[in-house]
């Protein structure tokens, strides 16, 4: 598989870098408008008109034929929700995740935010996510196995309790939105590549407060926790380094225990 994963560059890590950028400049500026009463496709719409102001191709509409400009997903939705009619309340919690193509380049990342005030419960699953996807990265350094990523996310996320989803994971990315390797946020029996400098990889923990089990809506997108219980997914895009994970997406942290104002 290693022989498969794609090496950049210098040059072509600063146009990755660039694509991120502008990905995490997007989701950063949908931020403010998350707020009880808003639709989702409210949303939808004005990232579009984000998209326009940055002159960059979007990486997910037409996706496969997904129809949205952005995957937006409430509560008990995993990935891939379509924005539409569904109105945001008090107490939600909504994942966003945001692609964009520069010259050519792909930035891919993600975040969960509070609607508004939430239960303790919730605001720890978001801390616990956003934590797993920096235990994850500090270990994609040059030399180690992609293992020890996907295990620093489990070993601490198992500890809460949590539920870690499996039928959706991590990937390469580069040239095109999804490349090798594929990145589980947990130890696979399988066999995974040793790192090398280079190497671009999207880690993305997809966490539940419930089971594993995932199930897909009539939509064929929209993927849901099959308990109903809440989901939360965190996404950076990281150049392999000699130290840790160079992140392409850099954007300020938002779920610090000290931030939601809990304790962990």
């Amino acid at each position: 598989m290693s022989d498969r994963i794609p090496v950049r560059n210098p040059n072509e890590i600063a146009k990755l870098r660039r694509a991120g950028e502008v990905s995490a400049r997007i989701l950063m500026d949908l931020m403010p408008i998350v707020r009880p009463g808003i639709t989702t496709k409210e949303i939808d719409n004005y990232a579009a008109e984000l998209f326009r102001r940055e002159k960059c191709g979007n990486a997910f509409l037409g996706y496969g034929g997904y129809p949205g400009q952005l995957c937006i997903s409430v509560n008990e939705e995993i990935v891939h929700g379509i924005g539409g009619a569904r109105v945001l309340r008090e107490g939600d919690i909504v994942s966003l995740d945001t692609g964009a193509i520069v010259d050519g380049w792909y930035g891919d990342n993600a975040m969960t935010l509070p609607v508004g005030r939430c239960s303790e419960e919730a605001l720890r699953l978001l801390a616990v996510t956003e934590e797993a996807l920096f235990r994850g990265i500090a270990e994609a350094k040059q030399g180690n196995s992609l293992l020890e990523v996907c295990g620093a996310i489990e070993d601490y996320v198992r500890p809460f309790g949590f539920g870690i989803v499996r039928d959706y994971v991590g990937h390469g990315v580069g040239r095109h939105l999804h490349e090798e390797p594929q990145i589980p946020n947990y130890r696979p029996s399988y066999h995974l590549p040793r790192l090398k400098r280079g190497m671009i990889l999207a880690i993305e923990p997809m966490i539940t407060l419930g089971s594993f089990r995932v199930r897909v809506l009539d939509d064929e997108w929209t993927a849901v926790t099959a308990d109903g219980s809440l989901a939360a997914h965190f996404e950076h895009t990281v150049a392999v380094g000699s130290h840790g994970g160079d992140i392409l997406t850099e954007r300020p942290r938002i779920a610090l225990p000290e931030q939601l104002g809990i304790t962990l």
